[in-house]
């Protein structure tokens, strides 16, 4: 197994969390929302314990842990819809705007486990894949937070 593909992977999903780090940090300084405060707040630390074990994982390879976020394409454009609910107070639109930030997040952790198993070995897959549970949590949660405006 080499190190530098590895590291690759490890860096991706490292980023994927700044950028949920750096995401829901903006939006609770945003909201005036005092459960979406503390919603943000917690998936902000979700993210921290993430990016922890990955750096410390990259380190322990000899790697250089990744540093600052994305902020292109679709995972940017997230963030700038939050703000701009945020903006409007439409909680609806707020949890629209997280659940497919949420999803983007899913996704990056999914093709990991799907496309880069091989180069992961089984201590690696296993923190990975209780990573991906938590996001999946995350991502349920503002999807049930959502869902329950409907009926309302």
């Amino acid at each position: 197994m080499e190190n530098e593909k590895t590291i690759e992977v490890l860096n991706t999903l490292i980023t994927i969390n700044n950028d949920r780090i750096e995401g829901y940090e903006t939006a609770a300084k945003e909201t005036e929302e005092q459960d979406l405060k503390t919603l943000f707040a917690q998936f902000s630390s979700t993210s921290q314990k993430c990016k922890t074990e990955l750096e410390n994982e990259v380190s322990k390879l000899g790697g250089t842990p990744a540093e600052g976020t994305m902020n292109s394409g679709k995972i940017y454009r997230v963030w700038m819809d939050v703000k701009a609910a945020l903006t409007g107070k439409d909680r609806k639109a707020i949890l629209n705007s997280c659940e497919y930030g949420e999803d983007i997040a899913k996704d990056t952790y999914k093709k990991a486990l799907e496309n880069d198993l091989q180069s992961l070995n089984a201590a690696q897959q296993e923190m990975i894949k209780a990573q991906y549970a938590l996001l999946v949590a995350d991502h349920d949660r503002v999807k049930m937070m959502r869902d329950a405006l409907a009926t309302a």
